[in-house]
């Protein structure tokens, strides 16, 4: 009986060993699952935000960039056709309200480039409704431009979520804009829309433009009294592509004005100033760095990428006035 007993203990004991290592070596397996596992996310992580960010990123500045389907139709506004596709083009990778799976939440310029293009369209958008698309600023004002007024003024940086509640993403709503432009471009077509192109609603466009050019300089120059931080400067950037992105913008909407008010520039023998005005708004909008430094305006080593995009900045803002001057003579 007590070799029996004996048996059984040594059995038991051989078994429990046995579980005994098959649950080391099964804790051994999972530890080695959960340690290729980390692994691998330490290696993606940053694959994905940093590689997957600057093969998303896109900063479009073709200054050769139009609507060529304005071009079919005489009676339709080019700038109106422009601004329209300049919209429906950044929309297709909008950036600004891009969430944290995204690499895309690792850009600033591109984003700010993006929304400073917004902010140029919706004031010229606004101009359109006030002045150019009615009669005299007496008429009622135009359904559509309103429309694609009020969509551009939208929050750049929603989502399909705000405070946890469905909401219109702002890309839905720029191509809202998008739709009513071209609607107010096909009336014009028919002769159901007004545009009137008339020497002090062209003025008044420009002085609006000019305006917004001011407070972009004021920008600029606020940030270079702030900091001369060179290279070392994380905000210049956001600062420099914002400013960028108006002024690109406001290039092909003023080159496409210039077409769509030939006759008066001609009148007022406006072409030289106007094409020198454009070519300052081109050279501002072609600035891309590779690394945006904020330096010291005499500086060697690091310069002030913002006091040169300032500069071309007043240039066209002077040579700007100078063509609101003659207009109004």
């Amino acid at each position: 009986m007590l070799a029996w007993f004996k048996r059984k203990a040594l059995a038991a004991t051989e078994y429990a060993e046995d579980v005994e290592a098959e649950i080391d070596a099964s804790t051994a397996r999972s530890w080695g699952w959960l340690k290729i596992l980390l692994i691998a996310i330490v290696i993606f992580i940053p694959c994905w935000y940093l590689i997957g960010g600057l093969v998303y990123q896109r900063i479009n500045d073709d200054v050769d960039f139009r609507q060529d389907a304005a071009l079919a139709e005489p009676r339709q506004s080019r700038a109106v056709a422009t601004a329209a596709a300049l919209i429906e083009r950044e929309t297709a990778r909008w950036s600004p309200n891009e969430q944290f799976w995204s690499p895309a939440i690792t850009l600033d310029n591109m984003p700010n480039y993006q929304l400073g293009i917004v902010e140029a369209v919706s004031r010229f958008a606004i101009e359109m409704v006030d002045q150019l698309g009615r009669q005299r600023g007496s008429s009622a004002s135009d359904k559509d431009l309103e429309a694609a007024a009020g969509y551009l003024r939208y929050d750049g940086t929603i989502w399909i979520m705000q405070d946890w509640k469905p909401t219109a993403s702002a890309e839905a709503q720029y191509t809202r804009a998008v739709e009513a432009f071209e609607k107010y471009n096909l009336r014009l077509a028919a002769g159901d829309a007004i545009y009137d192109k008339r020497a002090d609603n062209l003025i008044a466009l420009l002085n609006r433009i000019g305006a917004d050019m001011g407070s972009a300089s004021a920008a600029l120059d606020q940030r270079t009294l702030e900091s001369n931080a060179g290279y070392f400067d994380f905000g210049a950037d956001e600062i420099l592509y914002n400013v960028k992105g108006k002024l690109y913008a406001y290039y092909l909407i003023l080159r496409d004005v210039g077409t769509d008010y030939s006759d008066v520039i001609a009148g007022k023998q406006l072409t030289p100033i106007w094409d020198r005005m454009l070519s300052n708004f081109k050279r501002a909008a072609g600035m891309n760095p590779l690394i945006v430094s904020n330096g010291a305006q005499d500086g060697a080593v690091m310069p002030s990428h913002l006091s040169a995009l300032g500069f071309y900045l007043l240039r066209a803002r002077v040579q700007l006035r100078e063509v609101t001057d003659t207009l109004a003579k």
